[in-house]
């Protein structure tokens, strides 16, 4: 690795940009986050709010133009984010998964370091397309090749998935490295907008995370040997890509966890205004659902600031481990199941109100994109890698 994002942004200034986070919330992400889901369209003014902010280069180091966010910092921003839309949430923490496997492994490179300054001063939308037809979900292997000519390259890739494929400027693309390579000799490859063409395959029509438009696409793509990130992306996948999307998204899906749980506050506290004799059912469920989002809020902080820490050291030793990547497996799992039942707890103590789609206390979107979080990056994919791991790994 070769950049951590150390230090962050002092504490003052990161608490007046959460703030503006959060205004921009209130104010343009839950007002459209109801049109976004039943459309399945893009949130613009969303992610145009958000570049207002220059959040698109967070963490992007600030000699580089960025804010120069650590991941703890940027992890409270997408739990901030997740609590106003979930799929603006999640267009945001992909985003920044791309940004970061560019910062953590590209710096040394100066081809890199412009383009990380590019992404900072036009606020360029990342996407990523690293799942292919033909290989299940499996991001270490590719069917696709990097097919190289000089100094020039060609790269056609059969993505299931690229979220926001058609609104991003840049795609991040994995691929073996040459035709004759096997399936897990991996290289990330970064072309922009002008490099690519995009030819739809299948649609998005889901229950939830409706607005991150995660259509298929035929890729077809050219450029220059050097838009391909030096490090392998073994180490790319394990140091950075892994814990990033793992991390982010457990970010993103508390804040809608939150949510929830703020809105079965309100309904009990409007309940108990109307009628204080009124059982209290709804008063001890919302104690139980409380605890319930705190344990998930202290699973997903502390593994943010474990992995920040060994970020910080340069430890990429200790990323690279068994023990490492089971622990940040397990936040996934445990993250996508806990968000399910918060939420459902939740709608619960909102009852029909909750279920109703006319309300302020509407869960449906919630409880849609909750069961979302199990599925992308499939639970029981990851608990066999897990049971595999733990075969093989003997310690805590």
């Amino acid at each position: 690795m070769e950049h951590t994002n150390q230090a962050g942004m002092s504490k003052e200034s990161f608490e007046k940009l959460l703030e503006e986070v959060h205004k921009i919330g209130e104010e343009i992400m839950r007002p459209n986050a109801r049109d976004v889901d039943a459309n399945a369209r893009f949130p613009q003014e969303s992610i145009d709010a958000i570049k207002k902010l220059k959040l698109m280069g967070a963490y992007i180091p600030t000699e580089l133009g960025g804010l120069g966010l650590n991941i703890t910092q940027l992890a409270r921003v997408c739990e901030a984010l997740g609590q106003y839309c979930g799929s603006t949430a999640m267009i945001f923490a992909m985003h920044q998964i791309q940004v970061a496997c560019a910062v953590n492994h590209g710096l040394s490179n100066e081809h890199f370091k412009n383009y990380l300054k590019k992404v900072a001063s036009d606020s360029r939308l990342l996407a990523s397309a690293t799942t292919e037809m033909g290989i299940g979900g499996d991001l270490r292997q590719s069917i696709c090749a990097v097919e190289q000519n000089g100094d020039s390259f060609t790269l056609t890739k059969n993505a299931p998935v690229i979220s926001y494929g058609k609104q991003a400027d840049d795609l991040f693309i994995t691929s073996r490295r040459t035709p004759d390579s096997p399936a897990n000799d991996q290289v990330h490859v970064v072309v922009s907008k002008e490099d690519y063409e995009l030819e739809p395959s299948m649609a998005w029509d889901t229950m939830g995370f409706r607005g991150t438009c995660s259509e298929g696409f035929l890729v077809k793509s050219k450029g220059h040997i050097k838009q391909i990130i030096p490090a392998p992306f073994a180490d790319i996948l394990s140091q950075s890509m892994h814990p990033t999307s793992h991390i982010l998204w457990g970010s993103l899906w508390l804040g809608i966890a939150t949510d929830s749980v703020n809105m079965a506050r309100a309904f009990v506290r409007d309940m108990m205004k109307k009628n204080p004799n009124a059982p209290q059912t709804a008063a001890l469920r919302l104690a139980e659902v409380h605890s319930v989002l705190q344990l998930m809020r202290e699973n997903v902080h502390g593994c943010a600031e474990h992995y920040q820490q060994l970020l910080s050291e340069n430890n990429a030793e200790a990323l690279d481990t068994f023990s490492f990547s089971v622990k940040i497996n397990n936040l996934k799992i445990s993250s996508s199941s806990l968000i399910i039942d918060i939420v459902s707890k939740s709608l619960l103590i909102c009852g029909i109100a909750g279920y109703r789609n006319d309300t302020k206390y509407s869960l449906s979107r919630h409880l849609r994109d909750a069961y979302g979080a199990s599925l992308m990056v499939n639970n029981d994919r990851i608990m066999n890698h897990n049971a595999t791991l733990l075969h093989m790994h003997r310690g805590d």
